[in-house]
């Protein structure tokens, strides 16, 4: 223990030693190089400077020139988010536990075992009393027909669409490109061209609409938009919105591993303004990190939509979940990790390596500290065990997943729109700070692993927002679940 305390003492200096190696290095190099040349003198600096032929003076001060033009032109340029806004629920859309419980009981398609099952799931579940479903889902039986869908989709993809507008104060016809992820629910015309009609963008406007994606499908909309914006013309502004419809994909069977989504997924959206002009941007997008595991069967089946025996349409939760997304998360963070971390976490997870490489796996892998990389983290708020699975991986504190657990606990699981949510709360509670950097991570069926690393530029100026009316009331104590 002593020697324990004794290392955890030292850390901070050796942080600050090999952090900053290169000004260790570069002081003293430029101190023998002004000596030098004070020894010389000027008349024996401009004597030597002479005895250089043209071609060598040239080259010296052409080469690195051209390398700067060649890199300034040639470097990906950089990407903003302007500002971003999530869909604010109602109140009539709240759906307490008893409420909930009490619609399922009254279904002849679930029987008391199934009830009884989601009665624990609930208790466990880590969401609170005022999540919300959309209006199809209160009626019994349930609605899931086209004209409902349609209807959640149009009232959660315009209202957080109309608030980012509000907030930007940007007119429809300057949007370039459009990106829409909505997993499950893909109509037609699709939900670009249901954006295009309503707001009457530019007929020239890039769009996409991304299915079947899973919950990490956000960030991979933010990456895409990204790779647009990079063959746009500069100043180019592309809005990127992520959803989930709920309204067709309530299961109505009673398969245990299909009734989890039923008692975690909840309504909710988000609409997101990024840019290359960084005039009035909130942060700088700085790295985007995807991570694929979909070539293994257990991955690809981990998150499977699929009929059950009596033909119920239903999403399977296979029971490897949490270990797939955990080796998952160790592939993405293998490779954020050098783009993000201090050189002194890089160099303790190297020398780690080679130790147990040496040792054969005798002694334990050096967890790298992301806390050292970044000021706050956004985790995917997909169910409480994910949070605690990421909370123990990372090692982070109860304050660093706070986020997380609250967005839980307020708005459900919101699918590819929670990491929104979070950081809204995060700027809510006025915490963020000009130059935190915040991680975005995300899961979702395939299995992906997904992440993105943001700079703030500007903090919000208040908590209006999805939080607006409720932030004073967080956080809020959530149980520990009782294993029985």
């Amino acid at each position: 223990m002593g020697s324990t305390a004794q290392l955890k003492r030292l850390k901070p200096l050796y942080q600050l030693v090999v952090n900053n190696i290169l000004a260790i290095v570069a002081v003293p190099l430029a101190a023998a190089v002004v000596l030098k040349a004070a020894e010389l003198g000027p008349g024996e600096i401009l004597a030597r400077l002479r005895a250089l032929r043209p071609a060598h003076m040239f080259l010296a001060a052409f080469l690195p020139a051209a390398a700067a033009v060649l890199y300034l032109r040639l470097r990906p340029r950089s990407v903003y988010l302007v500002d971003y806004a999530c869909f604010r629920t109602n109140p009539n859309c709240r759906v307490p536990f008893a409420t909930f419980l009490e619609h399922s009981r009254v279904w002849p398609g679930f029987d008391e075992r199934s009830v009884r099952f989601m009665t624990r799931l609930l208790e466990r579940s880590g969401l609170g009393e005022e999540t919300c479903l959309p209006y199809a889902q209160h009626y019994i039986p349930p609605s899931r027909d086209l004209e409902s869908s349609r209807a959640e989709a149009e009232l959660v993809i315009f209202s957080a669409i109309d608030d980012l507008l509000a907030k930007t104060k940007m007119s429809p016809q300057d949007i370039d490109i459009l990106v829409v992820n909505c997993s499950l629910f893909a109509p037609t015309p699709s939900f670009t061209d249901m954006i295009m009609h309503r707001y009457k963008l530019r007929e020239d406007v890039r769009n996409v609409h991304l299915a079947g994606m899973g919950c990490s499908a956000g960030l991979i909309s933010v990456e895409l938009a990204r790779n647009l914006l990079q063959v746009a013309p500069r100043g180019a502004h592309a809005l990127v919105v992520s959803t989930e419809t709920i309204t067709p994909n309530y299961y109505m069977g009673q398969e245990r591993a299909m009734l989890l989504p039923n008692c975690l997924f909840r309504m909710g959206g988000a609409a997101a303004l990024l840019s290359t002009n960084g005039a009035n941007a909130r942060f700088r997008l700085a790295r985007v990190v995807r991570t694929l595991r979909g070539a293994t069967d257990s991955a690809y089946h981990c998150v499977y939509q699929e009929e059950d025996e009596r033909g119920n349409v239903g999403i399977n939760l296979s029971k490897d979940l949490m270990n797939i997304a955990g080796d998952a998360l160790k592939a993405n963070i293998t490779a954020m990790g050098p783009l993000v971390l201090p050189a002194s976490e890089q160099l303790l997870f190297a020398l780690s390596f080679m130790a147990r490489k040496v040792l054969n796996n005798r002694i334990r892998p050096y967890i790298p500290d992301f806390r050292t990389a970044f000021e706050h983290f956004c985790i995917h708020a997909g169910g409480r065990a994910v949070i605690d699975e990421l909370q123990r991986s990372l090692t982070l504190s109860d304050e660093q997943v706070e986020a997380s657990r609250m967005t839980l606990h307020r708005f459900g699981n919101t699918s590819s729109s929670s990491l929104w949510y979070e950081l809204a709360y995060i700027e809510a509670k006025g915490r963020m700070r000009r130059g935190d950097r915040v991680w975005m991570i995300g899961f979702g069926s395939g299995f992906k692993c997904n992440s993105a690393a943001w700079e703030c530029i500007r903090p919000a100026a208040n908590a209006d927002g999805p939080w607006a009316n409720c932030i004073h009331r967080y956080p809020v104590h959530i149980p520990d679940v009782l294993k029985h």
